[in-house]
């Protein structure tokens, strides 16, 4: 008999990107003249309950002291924290709303602001469980309901023997109280989550660290936004580049490595390249990049070996005068091949520039420029009664470029022979 999946996730740092007490205070004490002051000793509390050197209870009690907050607040918090999901939750919405009843938020966080953020990703009320406020006459935080297990330490682990939900329980959070529910054997397995914050008391505790709730999905075999998660793609960076191109990479969740630290066995794995004008690699380096899919090249792309880029399907996107939004513009291509599959103003591709991905799978064929080889692929594609939503084909003397949008229904057999065709370069999913 198949076990019941449940999927007990964390709020704070987890489900959105910040810790919704320390940036209610903020809105709070917006015109305290000690607000920095008091904001300093909230983060404090929180980090020492996170990290388990303060009881959670202690932590809790301390904090709402310094508040200050009242009903008024809560309503810009709860708007405030609408826009700070974490965007790997975001992009899964859908998978909220097909496991309704599964996913349970357990949080040491208050439903006033955690129901109204959640309620959009179809999360029932009653699969919500946190703290709540207690209120005087005005509407003045003055304190929380204490007799509520999630007030006290372990409360995760006393709330979670109460529920005596039965399956397999997965738990998911940034904390010590996440940490827990493990070590209580009430989970099967715990997911440090490192999107937004990563506490080496959590992690080196955990089964298995996620930074992204892509990550969480894709090592569980469950459907996602995406098929791969962008924090195995690894990205090397080399020489003098400006902080706005590589702040762009890191937002997107690829695993940014400079080309200085970079070993023999990672540049092997490396997926995409940004390298600055003058400090690209020697031939012999490059070649050792395998899995090399993309090179942004802030310099003349004559410095570069396009003839075996190209044959290795690899995209090479430059500028030779590339200053200020002319690097970041080559960023933005880099991310956009990556996410669409766009080829747009490339170095040694034909020109394509696609639409975003919508309820379908995007697969990306390379292939030398031979006839009879979209051929092929439709042939494959018709012996598996494959749905095309569209299809678009670019080429040059050298590749051909396939792009096809397909339905998500298909048997892995599918991919393995659209890979299996003669004179295939490089074949990828990007959804």
């Amino acid at each position: 008999m198949k076990h019941k999946n449940y999927y007990i996730i964390d709020f704070d740092s987890t489900f959105t990107q910040v810790e919704a007490l320390d940036e209610l205070v903020r809105i709070s004490l917006k015109d305290n003249p000690e607000k920095e002051k008091i904001f300093k000793k909230i983060e404090d509390y929180t980090n020492m309950a996170m990290e388990g050197k303060l009881s959670f209870s202690e932590s809790l009690a301390e904090r709402v002291k310094l508040l200050g907050a009242n009903k008024e607040h809560l309503k810009k918090l709860v708007v405030h924290l609408k826009k700070k999901v974490s965007k790997s939750f975001s992009r899964n919405a859908s998978f909220f709303k097909k496991h309704a009843d599964d996913v349970l938020i357990v949080s040491g966080g208050f439903k006033e602001f955690i129901t109204p953020v959640v309620k959009k990703f179809h999360i029932k009320s009653e699969n919500i469980y946190a703290n709540t406020f207690l209120f005087d006459k005005e509407g003045t935080i003055i304190g929380y309901d204490d007799t509520n297990p999630l007030s006290q330490e372990g409360g995760k682990v006393k709330l979670m023997k109460e529920l005596k939900l039965e399956g397999n329980l997965y738990g998911i959070g940034d904390g010590y109280s996440d940490f827990q529910l493990r070590e209580s054997g009430l989970i099967k397995k715990f997911f440090a989550y490192t999107e937004n914050i990563s506490r080496k008391s959590v992690t080196a505790k955990a089964d298995h660290i996620t930074p992204s709730f892509d990550e969480f999905l894709y090592i569980n075999k469950l459907p996602g936004a995406i098929s791969y998660p962008k924090n195995r793609i690894i990205c090397i960076v080399a020489g003098q580049l400006p902080a706005d191109c590589v702040e762009l990479l890191k937002q997107e969740g690829f695993s940014i490595i400079a080309e200085a630290e970079a070993d023999e066995k990672t540049l092997q794995k490396a997926g995409v390249m940004l390298i600055a004008q003058g400090a690209y690699q020697s031939h012999k380096a490059l070649k050792k990049s395998a899995r090399l899919k993309v090179i942004g090249y802030m310099g003349a792309a004559k410095d570069l070996p396009l003839p075996d880029f190209t044959g290795r399907g690899v995209v090479v996107f430059d500028d030779s005068k590339a200053v200020g939004n002319q690097e970041v513009a080559i960023t933005k291509r880099i991310i956009d091949f990556i996410n669409k599959g766009s080829i747009n103003k490339s170095a040694n591709f034909p020109t394509l520039q696609l639409p975003a991905v919508k309820k379908t799978h995007r697969i990306i064929h390379i292939h030398k420029n031979v006839p009879g080889v979209l051929a092929e692929i439709n042939q494959v594609l018709a012996k598996h009664a494959i749905n095309i939503s569209a299809q678009y084909l670019m080429t040059n003397q050298t590749i051909g470029y396939v792009i096809i949008d397909i339905n998500k229904d298909y048997e892995k057999r599918l991919l393995k022979e659209l890979k299996a065709i003669e004179n295939t370069i490089q074949f990828r999913i990007l959804y």
